[in-house]
């Protein structure tokens, strides 16, 4: 494996094309994998930005070349990410109807159980400027596991229980279904920039939460800005992620860095209330 782009503890990004790094991971190894690919829709496409009509052109990775190839391109990243996961491990694909279908048959030609697929509701999603057809307000969430007949990780009682206020639909004490309601990026995840298909981290929370336990990899292979691996390392799992610029690793270094701080002065404090509760003690017990 080549030399990491950035480390730390729990927390590791390589640069690179991700077909060629996973083929260097330890077969079997992984617990969960979240990818974003390339929707390849930079091609001539336009959307909504504040209200105005813009070109759609995130990058060269997003040009498309081509049904077939695109179609290659996504077999050929699912089987090196079924290579790394463990039996019993569960991969998240993210995407529109531009890319998700050709990812869920992707997934099916390679052996993978689909187990839910999840209308993410985006309620502050961007208005239609064409007004030819319906505004485009989710995206599709496949969640599959390696092998039809394992036991994969899915944290039912947090789920059902835990405390989802972002998420207009969810009931407390209720399952959860597979409509969430979660709004797009809040001002404080574009502090150091924004990636152009950046996630939310209450979206990443949630999935990282439901489907892996504290100390489980995790893979991002087209990490962009990180959001997974801040779930992540947020929760107390293990991070790699993997994209082919720079210029995001160099944004989720930032962002990663930023956590940190906040963790460490979160423990910080904890820390001193600990021992301000234990001085306090011992002055009642001698006085």
């Amino acid at each position: 494996m080549k030399s990491p782009y950035y480390h730390k503890k729990n927390f590791t990004l390589y640069h690179g094309n991700c077909i060629d790094l996973l083929h260097k991971i330890e077969e079997n190894s992984v617990d969960m994998i979240f990818a974003d690919p390339p929707y390849f829709l930079s091609s001539g496409t336009f959307t909504c930005q504040n209200g105005k009509m813009v070109s759609v052109k995130k990058g060269d990775w997003d040009l498309s070349n081509g049904l077939k190839k695109n179609f290659e391109f996504h077999q050929e990243w699912i089987n090196a990410c079924k290579r790394v996961l463990k039996p019993n491990g569960t991969i998240w694909i993210s995407g529109t109807y531009h890319s998700i279908y050709q990812c869920g048959f992707a997934l099916e030609i390679a052996g993978f159980h689909i187990l839910n697929d999840i209308a993410w509701f985006k309620p502050n999603a961007s208005p239609n400027l064409s007004c030819r057809f319906f505004t485009a307000s989710h995206e599709t969430l496949i969640w599959a596991r390696k092998n039809k007949n394992a036991k994969h990780t899915f944290n039912y009682d947090l789920m059902k229980d835990g405390d989802w206020e972002e998420d207009q639909l969810k009931k407390k004490g209720l399952q959860m279904r597979s409509v969430w309601s979660i709004n797009t990026l809040k001002p404080s995840e574009k502090n150091w920039g924004k990636h152009p298909t950046q996630k939310s981290f209450d979206l990443l929370r949630r999935i990282v939460l439901a489907s892996t336990n504290i100390n489980d990899l995790i893979i991002d292979p087209f990490t962009g800005s990180s959001t997974t691996g801040l779930a992540a390392y947020r929760y107390g799992r293990r991070f790699i992620g993997i994209d082919i610029e720079t210029i995001y690793l160099d944004l989720s270094i930032k962002r990663f860095r930023e956590l940190d701080k906040q963790l460490q002065q979160i423990k910080s404090i904890a820390n001193d209330a600990l021992l301000h509760r234990h001085t306090h003690k011992d002055n009642l017990i001698h006085a």
